[in-house]
C-alpha cells in the first residue's frame, strides 16, 4: 500500500491522513508497532472499491477498522510523524501482549555472516501466545557447528530487539520450502511446527523438503 522500502521511513502525500492502530482501531502511541490505516473519506476515485465486488470490498478493507481503509500493512510512527513500514499484518506476531515484526526479525538473522537465508514465523505458546522461531539455511562451506550459528542468532536478535521478542529457537535446516515462483510456504511451516492438520500446497517446487522440516522440529517444539 506504501511503496517504501521495508523499515524505511516515509510522509504521507497530502490529502491523506495515516495513523497507526490498536485491533480496536484506537491510535497508538510514537514507536508502538500497529496496523497502519487511512482515515475515511480519502480522496475521491482513490481506492474506491473492487471491480464488480463491492461486498468483497467493504469486508476486506472497511469493515476491520471502522472509520478507516485498511492496508494490510504494519509499522509505526516516530515522534516527528514518519511511518515505518515494517512488513505485512500477517508478519506480525503478539508475543505476551507485544506485536512483533517477524520481518524485523529475519533482517537481524540475514545479517549473521554464516546464514544464506531464513524464515522467521510465529508458533504456538501455551503462556505467551505465540513464540518467533527461526528457521537458517546456512551458505555453503561453512564448518562451523550449526549449533553454535543457532546460539549466535539468538544472542543476535536478543542484543538488537531485546528480551520482548522472546526469541530463543533458531533451527538450522537444509532448505527452506518454497512456490515454485521462490515464495518460503511460511504458513505451512506454521501449522506443522503447531502440530496442526496441513496439505500439500499445490505450488510448492519440491514437496520433499517439508519432510525434513517436520523432521528437523522434532523434539525442538
Amino acid at each position: 500500500m506504501l511503496p517504501v522500502k521495508h523499515g524505511s521511513p516515509t510522509v504521507p502525500m497530502p490529502g491523506y491522513q495515516v495513523d497507526v492502530v490498536d485491533e480496536d482501531a484506537r491510535p497508538v502511541p510514537a514507536g508502538t508497532m500497529g496496523s497502519i490505516v487511512i482515515k475515511l473519506p480519502m480522496p475521491p476515485a482513490c481506492l474506491p472499491t473492487l471491480w464488480e465486488q463491492e461486498t468483497r470490498f467493504r469486508e476486506a478493507y472497511l469493515t476491520e477498522f471502522p472509520g478507516y481503509y485498511k492496508t494490510s500493512d504494519a509499522g509505526y510512527k516516530d515522534a516527528d510523524g514518519y511511518v515505518f513500514v515494517m512488513g505485512r499484518t500477517d508478519d506480525i506476531i503478539n508475543v505476551a501482549g507485544h506485536r512483533l515484526s517477524t520481518g524485523g526479525m529475519e533482517e537481524i538473522l540475514a545479517s549473521h555472516p554464516d546464514v544464506a537465508e531464513c524464515a522467521v514465523l510465529g508458533i504456538n505458546d501455551a503462556i505467551k501466545g505465540e513464540v518467533p522461531c527461526g528457521f537458517l539455511v546456512l551458505k555453503a562451506g561453512v564448518s562451523k557447528d550449526p549449533t553454535e550459528v543457532e546460539k549466535e542468532v539468538v544472542a543476535l536478535v536478543r542484543d538488537k530487539l531485546g528480551p520482548v521478542a522472546a526469541f530463543k529457537l533458531a533451527i538450522t535446516v537444509g532448505r527452506l520450502p518454497k512456490t515454485r515462483s521462490g515464495k518460503i510456504l511460511r504458513g505451512t511451516i506454521k501449522k506443522i511446527a503447531d502440530g496442526q492438520p496441513w496439505t500439500m500446497p499445490a505450488t510448492i517446487e519440491d514437496p520433499k523438503v517439508l519432510d525434513e522440516i517436520g523432521e528437523a522440529l522434532k523434539g525442538r517444539v
